[in-house]
């Protein structure tokens, strides 16, 4: 398998820590990158290229929905999934009329398996 990057966007160190955590171990040489908010997010993938990412929806300055509309324009064939604890409905509703995935937090491994495997077909 391919060695990917993936991107992790959250304002929360603990939870960007379980989700490098289970990334790294469902597929060990993987490189994660973090980033704190949207705005960092956009800034990275200009220079990280990142194979796919993962977004928070509540964060500080640019949330993860709009920086989803936004990652869609700049990087139109890049996966994204919000990995989020607002489960509400509105906010799947967004994720699927913006064409990113959706998945609870904490992740479930098997869940984010599932994302992974996608990115590495």
């Amino acid at each position: 398998m391919t060695a990917r990057t993936v991107l992790v966007v959250d304002d929360s160190l603990v939870a960007r820590m379980l989700t490098r955590h289970l990334i790294e171990t469902a597929r060990p040489g993987w490189t994660v990158v973090e980033a704190t908010c949207g705005e960092d997010a956009l800034a990275l993938v200009a220079g990280a290229a990142p194979d796919c990412i993962l977004l928070d929806v509540n964060m500080p300055g640019i949330g993860g929905l709009e920086a989803a509309r936004r990652l869609r324009e700049v990087a139109p064939l890049v996966p994204v999934a919000l990995l989020t604890a607002n489960i509400q409905d509105a906010i799947r509703q967004r994720a699927g009329e913006l064409g990113v995935g959706f998945m609870s937090k904490p992740a479930a491994q098997a869940e984010l398996v599932a994302f992974l495997d996608g990115v590495a077909a």
